[in-house]
């Protein structure tokens, strides 16, 4: 089946030779577009000082080029997030890499604050596009592995977010440090469509009736399964509050961070920037198991976030770094149990509209707060916003781990 005909939902010309290969391969190849994709997208973190800087962008601006990025991710994922239902997972993928290598150039040769905000669209377009789709396929790749789907798909989203940072640092070390990041992920993510594009499709799991192809990709209500609305509430809340903290790392944190590390180093800074996130993605491999993971996890997140503003006062990298590291791990765990609880009761025919339902309000973590902390950080200086949304971020998690602790109690 083509790429072609999956998008216009007809069947392919017949005798057409593709690439048929065992589920492996198909493996690797949905995780390496989605981390690609998700790279891509997080490579401007360590440049936002430089571009600051350039385009004489303040806290606030830097939040809203951040927050375009969430918003348009958020309301791609309303708008398309269940397409790959119908279009089938591979057409997703490759219309969201198409997108991203748009994005991604228009970002890199952006000389002012409308080509910036625009490709930052385009990338949040992309990842939209790809998330609903790359999650269904992990699961329908790994019937009877469901909680490996899960960590596959936690490990490659936190892992690309991790990694974006620290490449794009590097490669901002290279001429043009703003353009040269984002050629060569357009490179990479071009030859990676290739095979995609090879590849035989499974066919799409909801065809429309003929004639009606149009109104099956229609925006949809938010959807909540009746049979997991509270595994999906208490996914969707922790995931509300750890991309608020993923948000505030990948974007206003690399100009805070470089005050506490008395550095101008990209590098440097991406490293910082990435640390929670890595964390994160490390512990997507963990085999820790049990009823008290989720509070075990949400103190962990939000005694890490408390030592944010205590690193920033003693000016101290170290407990920089363990407040980072304790953040994530912390999120990872709690977030990683939540998410395959409701992965693991929704129907299997509105997995990927329910599961988008579910990032659409993780990612409002990302942009709702992050504009706060600018606009406050614009006016009453980054420092000081810092600790309010410390302090925010805190009593959250100790509020969602008194209620997780309640509900295990109640049914013990």
């Amino acid at each position: 089946m083509t790429v072609l005909s999956e998008l216009r939902m007809r069947p392919a010309p017949t005798g057409r030779r593709e690439w048929d290969p065992d589920r492996r391969p198909r493996l690797l190849l949905t995780l390496a577009i989605m981390a690609t994709l998700l790279v891509g997208a997080n490579l401007a973190t360590p440049l936002y000082p430089l571009l600051g800087d350039r385009l004489g962008m303040n806290h606030f601006g830097v939040s809203v080029a951040f927050a375009a990025y969430v918003m348009v991710l958020i309301a791609g994922l309303l708008l398309v997030g269940h397409w790959s239902d119908f279009i089938g997972r591979r057409a997703a993928l490759v219309l969201a890499g198409v997108v991203s290598l748009l994005g991604g150039v228009l970002f890199g040769t952006a000389t002012g604050m409308g080509a910036l905000i625009a490709g930052r669209a385009l990338q949040g377009a992309s990842v939209a596009l790809a998330t609903g789709a790359s999650s269904a396929a992990l699961r329908e790749l790994l019937p009877h592995r469901p909680e490996w789907a899960t960590r596959f798909t936690l490990l490659v989203s936190a892992g690309g977010v991790a990694a974006g940072p620290v490449i794009g640092g590097l490669l901002s070390l290279l001429p043009a440090p703003t353009l040269t990041p984002f050629l060569i992920h357009s490179v990479v993510l071009a030859a990676l469509l290739v095979p995609l594009c090879l590849l035989k499709a499974r066919p799409a799991i909801s065809l429309p009736p003929p004639g009606r192809a149009s109104k099956a990709l229609r925006p949809r209500r938010l959807a909540v399964s009746h049979r997991a609305r509270s595994q999906f509430w208490m996914a969707s809340i922790t995931g509300f509050l750890s991309f608020a903290v993923f948000g505030f790392y990948l974007s206003l944190a690399p100009t805070y961070f470089a005050g506490i590390a008395g550095t101008s180093s990209r590098p440097a800074i991406g490293l910082l920037a990435a640390l929670a996130l890595a964390a994160s993605a490390v512990s997507q491999l963990t085999g820790i198991r049990g009823r008290w993971v989720v509070p075990a996890g949400l103190a962990l997140m939000g005694t890490g976030v408390a030592l944010i503003p205590a690193a920033g006062a003693l000016s101290s990298v170290a407990l920089l770094a363990v407040a980072s590291l304790a953040a994530g791990f912390g999120q990872g765990m709690a977030f990683r149990a939540v998410f395959n609880d409701v992965a693991a009761s929704v129907e299997a025919a509105q997995h990927a509209q329910i599961i988008s339902t579910v990032y659409v309000i993780t990612y409002l973590g990302s942009a709702l707060p992050v504009l706060g902390l600018g606009a406050a950080g614009a006016a009453w200086g980054l420092a000081v916003s810092v600790t309010w949304f410390s302090a925010a971020i805190t009593a959250s998690c100790a509020a969602l781990c008194g209620f997780a602790l309640f509900r295990i109690l109640k049914r013990a």
